[in-house]
């Protein structure tokens, strides 16, 4: 089973208001982000909340996912987002370890324009190869969803700060297998009113 964790924790500093919670389409942002990962055939998804956790909460309590908070949201930076995630999924029950995920996606909360083709392609690639890391690669630049399997969670849980999840890929730069798209989608999120405007459908 491949899992994915959202990570919806951020203040939106410099958004100046809820970002998850803006309209995007019909949907909100964090809500356009659930669909895409749940039409893509992702059936465990779990979204780390921190800023307007009540509000995020509310939003997406129709769908068929799981909620964390993560109360060091304000100074934690994405890492303790990402760990929080990581800890509620590690590890299964010894007697249940068929339940357990085998490796999960790292998506982004402000990132409604990922596509579910290209969530496809991660997954495909990964039970294809069963790399432990699959990373989508846009003109030779990162971006998310990315991939981690299950035998690399522990050494993300014990990053510590100034770490980043960046510093763990580098660290794996060697074993990263990247899956290439055509679109600059994978790269951009909502970080200002800007960024909002301009890419808003």
């Amino acid at each position: 089973m491949i899992s994915a964790i959202i990570l919806a924790a951020g203040q939106s500093k410099r958004m100046g208001q809820p970002k998850m919670l803006l309209p995007w389409g019909k949907l909100t942002v964090i809500e356009h982000v659930i669909t895409t990962f749940l039409s893509a055939g992702i059936e465990d998804i779990l979204v780390v909340t921190g800023g307007a956790r009540e509000q995020v909460e509310q939003a997406i309590d129709k769908y068929p996912v799981r909620k964390i908070h993560n109360d060091d949201y304000a100074a934690g930076e994405m890492l303790s987002s990402l760990q929080r995630g990581l800890a509620t999924l590690t590890p299964p029950p010894p007697s249940r370890e068929e339940m357990g995920a085998a490796a999960t996606l790292i998506g982004l909360g402000d990132q409604p324009q990922v596509e579910e083709g290209n969530v496809r392609l991660i997954c495909e690639a990964y039970r294809a190869s069963k790399s432990t890391l699959i990373v989508p690669s846009y003109q030779m630049k990162r971006g998310h969803p990315w991939l981690v399997a299950r035998p690399l969670w522990n050494e993300i849980l014990n990053l510590k700060p100034p770490e980043s999840p960046r510093d763990f890929l580098n660290r794996h730069a060697d074993e990263i297998q990247y899956v290439d798209v055509d679109t600059r989608s994978i790269l951009t999120d909502l970080d200002t009113p800007e960024d909002y405007q301009k890419l808003r459908p």
